[in-house]
């Protein structure tokens, strides 16, 4: 969360003439829900199962596209196998403190942080990043967000 997953993915498939998709966009899409609106109403088991189908499906397209995915979606299932295996993974590593900022200043409104202080706000992050690290750690390139390379990052995944 706040990593510019969208953001970069964006741009790195504008740069590389690749097609782009959001997988948090996708399954909003085709289940006429928000992301939210599915976590409150059927749990998080029934929203990750939904996630790895349309991740399955996502990766299993025969041309060149870049996905972002949400924070928990490595961290699921056999997703970060899958990730891996359809192509290359990104992980765009960056610290709590750097990540906390980025939120408050953001312009998109996050429900589940929504009412937290900054400090509250950066000790949920470094509590999730503690449980999915070693999730994200599985990319085949890890990038420091803070200093990130967009022509480095275009050379790496457009080979």
């Amino acid at each position: 969360m706040g990593s510019g997953k969208t953001t970069i993915g964006r741009r790195i498939a504008n740069r590389l003439k690749f097609d782009f998709l959001d997988l948090d966009s996708q399954i909003e899409k085709h289940e006429k829900k928000t992301i939210d609106e599915i976590f409150s109403q059927r749990g998080e088991i029934i929203f990750r199962e939904v996630e790895h189908t349309y991740l399955k499906e996502i990766s299993s397209i025969e041309k060149n596209i870049i996905i972002s995915t949400g924070g928990g979606t490595p961290c699921y299932y056999n997703n970060m196998d899958i990730i891996n295996h359809s192509g290359k993974s990104v992980y765009l590593q960056m610290h709590p403190h750097s990540l906390a900022k980025r939120i408050e200043y953001s312009k998109r409104e996050r429900p589940l942080l929504k009412g937290m202080t900054e400090e509250e706000i950066e000790h949920f992050i470094e509590t999730k990043l503690i449980e999915r690290e070693k999730y994200y750690l599985l990319a085949n390139y890890i990038i420091k967000g803070e200093s990130l390379d967009m022509d480095e990052l275009v050379r790496l995944l457009g080979h």
